[in-house]
């Protein structure tokens, strides 16, 4: 059982709020991050929290928009060998409805081999990937929570030189908090304190 601080971040200038384990360390300190997200990174185990803020997708029904999002997210990264999981129902989320109008998220779980940066095909890690998508439909954005978490570090990966190549250790041998669970923490403390970020839609 992992009795990790988690304390509340700031995120895109504080506009939002969420809570996890105070390991997950600011990426932008160390390399630019686009402004449209957040990234945090635990460099001692190759884990990563991504919050990314997109405009609202549509074509894209609620029911499996999380899983949906995970596959755009495998070709993106040119990803081998994905596997779907699991995905979840669509949740609503009652606090973070804007003008009455509600809100709803999804999860979803996949597998997939990825090279790290510009690192080529030989060099893949095998990941899970967590994706968790919160529609705010009353301003018009998707909000998609990612955790990458490694389970197999390929000798050849520049990952290996950080955390060491071959299957990772799993958290709770290291008493800390999984993956899976450092999401669920980041979704359930998930707050909009201020919906101006969003704009005109706000």
């Amino acid at each position: 059982m992992s009795n990790e601080l988690c304390p509340e971040r700031p995120l895109f200038g504080g506009a939002i709020s969420s809570s996890f384990p105070q390991r997950f360390q600011d990426a932008s300190h160390i390399r630019q991050v686009p402004d449209h997200q957040e990234v945090f990174v635990d460099p001692s185990r190759d884990e990563s929290l991504i919050f990314e803020l997109l405009d609202f997708k549509t074509d894209v029904g609620d029911i499996g928009s999380a899983s949906w999002f995970l596959h755009d997210l495998a070709r993106e990264q040119d990803a081998e060998g994905f596997k779907l999981i699991e995905q979840s129902n669509v949740i609503d989320v009652p606090g973070l409805s804007y003008r009455n109008i509600p809100s709803v998220a999804t999860t979803a779980i996949g597998e997939m081999a990825i090279s790290k940066g510009r690192q080529g095909r030989e060099a893949q890690n095998l990941l899970r990937v967590y994706v968790a998508n919160i529609r705010l439909k009353g301003v018009e954005t998707d909000v998609l929570v990612t955790a990458y978490e490694p389970i197999l570090i390929n000798p050849l990966s520049e990952s290996a030189n950080a955390v060491g190549s071959g299957l990772a250790v799993p958290a709770s041998q290291s008493g800390i908090m999984p993956v899976c669970d450092v999401i669920k923490q980041s979704l359930s403390t998930f707050k909009v304190n201020d919906w101006s970020l969003f704009g005109s839609s706000a």
